[in-house]
């Protein structure tokens, strides 16, 4: 039988948490960097328990004014003591409520950045290990992040995004180009049926990229997310597609 893993982020104030962690499998939280502080941790965090969605830290850099979605330049110690502050917190209060925290997803342009730039990548991504060796990566699939987990031996969670439009060399296409995000309902439960059962996806010049992903990224701060989180999980499960979080794929 067919599965696959539906994913938000979460944490990020828009309201749609509970909500949406009654559709996802698993809730990338937000923890302090681009959004979110303790106490919406520790809430997500508690409302994962008892629904048993699976969680995981989502750090990016520490912007909220411009929500972690510019890259900023400043040397490499000083960001990952960045993530490492985020990493701490969220590891620290996921101990207190008692939910096992499985895996890290970068956001924004720190995502980006680490999907683009190998080195940069290792470099992000063997700090997080330092700190906790068994947690896995949540990467996005085709990009240098999954390079990066395989090279510092991170378990991995191969990703793709349900309403981002791809480039031909599997990266997401920038924010601000047109048609970077994909609002068309259809399109997105087209695109989530695609990749789940074919493991294919479209990219924005028509060609098709093939993709391992078995996690979807539904964006909590999507309008009308959702409405059509349900419908991308209807969907799925309309075609015999079961919605849980799969186990990591583990080197060696």
């Amino acid at each position: 039988m067919t599965s696959i893993d539906l994913n938000a982020d979460l944490g990020e104030g828009m309201g749609t948490d509970e909500d949406l962690l009654g559709i996802v499998s698993s809730a990338s939280i937000a923890c302090g960097g681009h959004a979110g502080d303790a106490a919406t941790i520790r809430h997500i965090l508690k409302v994962c328990k008892a629904r048993g969605a699976r969680a995981g830290a989502h750090p990016g850099y520490a912007d909220k004014k411009r929500f972690g979605r510019f890259r900023v330049v400043m040397p490499l110690e000083q960001l990952l003591g960045q993530i490492r502050e985020q990493m701490f917190l969220v590891r620290h209060i996921a101990r207190e409520v008692g939910v096992p925290l499985a895996y890290v997803k970068l956001h924004g342009a720190l995502a980006n950045q680490t999907a683009e730039e190998l080195a940069f990548a290792v470099g992000v991504f063997a700090s997080i290990r330092a700190m906790d060796p068994h947690m896995a990566v949540l990467a996005l699939d085709n990009s240098e992040q999954v390079r990066a987990a395989k090279a510092v031996g991170m378990p991995l969670i191969r990703e793709a995004y349900a309403d981002r439009a791809y480039s031909a060399d599997g990266l997401l296409v920038p924010r601000d180009r047109e048609g970077a995000v994909i609002h068309d309902v259809d399109a997105v439960i087209a695109r989530c049926l695609r990749l789940a059962l074919h493991g294919e996806i479209e990219a924005i010049d028509g060609s098709v990229l093939k993709s391992a992903a078995r996690s979807i990224c539904l964006h909590g701060d999507t309008p009308g997310a959702v409405d059509l989180a349900r419908e991308v999980r209807d969907a799925l499960e309309g075609e015999g597609v079961t919605i849980a979080a799969g186990a990591p794929e583990v080197e060696g």
